[in-house]
């Protein structure tokens, strides 16, 4: 597995950044990790508050630092995947979100996408001395829980929240 590489955003992802986020809205899919693309009014906005989100000094208030990356197939080029690393954790993350949020665009799941971005995460993690990452998913999603299984992910427990199962993961780096 070595078909992708993580890249921070730039502005001429524009279009590539819009097209994900529209192939998302046209099937009515979540937009984890992707640093609040679902709520943008615009790829500018969308890009100054993801600048803005990594470091401390400039991240919005409410949230924890977090740098997102974009997923890009090596061979052509294509937008597969967003990731998003929070670079510590404060309550709401610990119970629910954890250190990664991620989603692969519907066109390119059950590829082993998702497997190795969140192996190129874990790396970016290290980076930023975290020795132990929490990822986490929803009880249904049977591919993420298999996602972060293969990433060496250890269930430590689930938590309900809003009607749904959380399932709470560690990988020890």
């Amino acid at each position: 597995m070595d078909r992708l590489k993580l890249v921070l955003p730039t502005a001429s992802d524009e279009q590539a950044v819009w097209d994900y986020r529209a192939e998302f809205l046209e099937n009515n899919d979540s937009m984890d990790g992707t640093g609040g693309l679902a709520d943008a009014d615009s790829f500018a906005g969308w890009y100054q508050k993801n600048v803005n989100n990594r470091s401390p000094k400039t991240v919005r208030p409410g949230l924890v630092p977090a740098t997102t990356f974009l997923a890009i197939d090596k061979e052509s080029g294509k937008l597969v995947g967003m990731i998003d690393i929070r670079h510590y954790l404060n309550e709401g993350l610990l119970k629910h979100g954890g250190h990664i949020g991620y989603s692969v665009r519907k066109s390119c799941r059950r590829q082993g996408y998702a497997t190795e971005m969140l192996a190129l995460a874990l790396e970016e993690c290290r980076k930023l001395k975290i020795d132990k990452a929490l990822v986490t998913c929803n009880k249904e999603n049977i591919g993420s829980a298999k996602t972060i299984q293969h990433n060496g992910g250890v269930l430590e427990n689930e938590l309900e929240h809003d009607g749904a199962i959380t399932q709470r993961y560690w990988i020890t780096l």
